[in-house]
């Protein structure tokens, strides 16, 4: 192999397919269509003399020649990248980078309005988008640079990925301004006995804030309770407004939702909410960029208390 000819851009096509395991996938994760990847696959097949991938039933499979050498083709390009970064300039003012986060429902709701505030105020060429990200998938999806960062519920302990404490919660009831305990008298925390009457609704367990939901309810022997379930935070507080459901979210949310609709804020009975704790999420191989810096700093700003 000549490496004098090789195209830099076909070891990051390499890395993309070995992370995804598709043509596709790796195409989209670099902006690329799918003709441009797999044309850029056959130029590596050619420049290495292997076929790098075979086809299996389970998708892409990499030879032995392609696990030899993709895992440090990886750390290579992301630590050319962090090099070169360092020698940039950041100017927010000025510039069009495109950030991407991985976010849950709720978090959009809670996350992005400030932040989208602070770009338009002090990056307002700059970009920013929400990628669904599985949280299984969410270090690789840091490692492969398909999201800059994440917030939320997480802690994923894998080879380079850092996680910033940002605060912690805990989870309250809320209902309508007009709902009241069925036993018992009414007060600004529920009984155990106010909490077990009551009828539920709560959001599906499709994402780290949803599922905590759901464990707590377990915990407390309360799954049974729940006569509704809605896929998103945001039909929670219609819900709870047009009948007489009570919801659990978190303490942040229920601030939020206080303040637009005629909804009560109900602490929960003592030691059922234990605080959770809501991290800032990124890749090691980012702590040197100077745009990866500023938008972190945005955020420990904004959220961090």
């Amino acid at each position: 192999m000549n490496f004098r000819q090789l195209d830099l851009n076909l070891l990051r096509v390499l890395a993309a397919i070995h992370r995804t395991g598709s043509v596709t996938a790796a195409g989209k994760a670099l902006s690329l269509s799918q003709s441009a990847t797999s044309s850029a696959l056959a130029r590596l097949r050619g420049h290495l003399g292997d076929e790098l991938f075979v086809r299996t039933p389970g998708g892409l499979k990499p030879t032995r020649v392609c696990e030899r050498i993709a895992p440090e083709v990886t750390e290579l390009l992301q630590r050319l990248e962090s090099t070169m970064s360092v020698h940039e300039a950041f100017d927010p003012a000025r510039s069009e980078v495109h950030w991407k986060t991985s976010l849950s429902d709720l978090g959009e709701m809670m996350f992005m309005p400030p932040l989208a505030a602070a770009l338009r105020e002090q990056a307002p060429r700059a970009r920013l988008s929400n990628v669904a990200v599985a949280a299984e998938d969410l270090a690789g999806a840091l490692e492969a640079r398909e999201i800059d960062f994440a917030i939320g519920i997480l802690n994923p302990r894998h080879r380079g990925i850092r996680a910033d404490l940002l605060f912690r919660e805990h989870y309250v009831a809320m209902s309508s301004g007009g709902w009241r305990p069925s036993a018992g008298r009414a007060s600004g925390r529920l009984t155990p006995e106010q909490l077990a009457s009551a009828p539920l609704v709560v959001a599906s367990p499709t994402a780290t804030f949803h599922g905590s939901v759901e464990k707590m309810l377990v915990r407390l022997n309360l799954s049974d309770r729940i006569v509704l379930r809605a896929r998103h935070f945001g039909a929670l507080p219609d819900l709870a407004l047009s009948t007489d459901l009570l919801t659990i979210v978190p303490q942040m949310y229920a601030d939020n939702l206080s303040r637009r609709h005629d909804m009560r804020v109900w602490e929960l009975p003592h030691d059922s909410s234990p605080d959770y704790e809501v991290r800032l999420v990124w890749h090691s191989s980012t702590a040197n960029d100077p745009a990866q810096m500023w938008i972190r700093e945005q955020v420990h700003r904004l959220f961090r208390r």
